[in-house]
Order: structure tokens, then C-alpha cells, then sequence
């Protein structure tokens, strides 16, 4: 985070922008279903690359798109990890600190709706702040691609578009339906089957 974003002001952003609820990236496609479309990483909707021609074109999908949402802008890059404790050790292992060292923590979700406290769990989440170029985060998409990392998302300083990248593709939220129906037609290709478009 730069001097003038700090996590509390970052927060206070999200609540402003987003009310509907915390910055959780699978709630996104249900927050937001009027504005959210989903690109499938490979053609006919398989999960998992297993080569390098594959690896090429997940990663050229996700950077096509990040390229559209947020080309000569900054964004904020968002990790997570979670813990049974608000400030322990995150809870699997997991690459998401040496793949995202400058994240700072800015936020932490709890869920304590259970009576056992060995059953509560605190979503934390870290960001950055950079310029968008494509390849900037291709290690953390990789990761993602391989479910190495999980509810990684980008998102404009303005919080407007986000770009949830997951193993298989990338819910994308945009401003409003007209801007989504223009961003789905352009790459139909990438859309799954499924009614619902999953």
C-alpha cells in the first residue's frame, strides 16, 4: 500500500462502494449477479492446465481480460489466507506471502456463528497497490490456475471492476449489465455452457 491508501481507509472505501457485502471473492458472482460474467481458462471448460501450451493460454485469457478492465491503471492486487484464530498461522500451506510479499492485511472476516471455538474461522485479506501490465501477476495466476492460492482478485482503486481469477477461469464483476453484455460478446468463446453460466 502506498502512504496515502492504508488498510483502514481501504475498508472504509469497500463500505462505501460495495455495502452489499465483505470483499469475499466467491460471494462476488451472487453480490453482483446482474454485473458478473464467467470466462472458462481453457477451451471446452477443463479445469487444470497440464502442459505449457495450456499454462500459455490460461494465462493469456486472464491477462486479455485484465488488459480490458485495467490497462494504463492502477489496481489493487487482494489475497487471502485464514486462520482458526483472528492472528495465527493461516490454516493450509500455502504460497500466497512469497507470491504476494507487499500485501498488507487489511481486513479480516470472522466466522464464529459456531458455539465451538476450534470451528470459528477469520478470513484475512492483503493488498497492494501497483500499475496494471500485463504479466504483473502471472505467478499468482499460475497459482490460482494450479488451486495452489484461492479468492485472489484485482480490482480498480475505485473498486468499480473485479476480477476474481479461480482454478478453471475468473468471475469478472463490471458497472452495470450493459458493460458485462459488451465484455461477454467480446469473448464468447470463453463462456461456459451451462445455463446459468457457470
Amino acid at each position: 500500500m502506498t502512504a496515502e491508501v492504508t488498510p483502514s481507509r481501504l475498508a472504509a472505501l469497500w463500505r462505501a462502494r460495495r455495502p452489499s457485502g465483505p470483499p469475499i471473492a466467491h460471494t462476488f458472482r451472487t453480490t453482483y449477479a446482474d454485473r458478473w460474467v464467467r470466462f472458462h481458462s481453457l477451451p471446452e471448460s477443463k479445469r487444470y492446465p497440464e502442459s505449457a501450451d495450456e499454462y500459455a493460454i490460461v494465462l493469456d485469457r486472464y491477462n486479455t481480460i485484465l488488459d480490458e478492465l485495467f490497462a494504463g491503471t492502477e489496481v489493487f492486487v487482494v489475497t487471502m489466507d485464514w486462520s482458526n484464530t483472528p492472528t495465527g498461522p493461516a490454516g493450509w500451506p500455502s504460497p500466497r506471502q512469497e507470491l504476494h510479499p507487499d500485501g498488507m492485511h487489511w481486513w479480516t472476516e470472522s466466522e464464529q456463528d459456531d458455539p465451538d471455538p476450534e470451528f470459528h474461522t477469520h478470513t484475512r485479506l492483503y493488498a497492494d497497490r501497483r500499475p496494471w501490465r500485463a504479466g504483473c501477476v502471472d505467478g499468482l495466476l499460475r497459482a490460482v490456475a494450479d488451486e495452489a492460492v484461492v479468492e485472489v482478485f484485482i480490482t480498480d482503486t475505485e473498486l468499480r471492476r473485479i476480477h476474481h481469477p479461480y482454478d478453471g477461469g475468473a468471475d469478472v464483476v463490471l458497472t452495470m449489465p450493459a458493460e458485462r453484455d459488451e465484455l461477454r460478446d467480446r469473448h464468447a468463446d470463453w463462456l461456459s455452457t451451462h445455463p446459468a453460466g457457470l
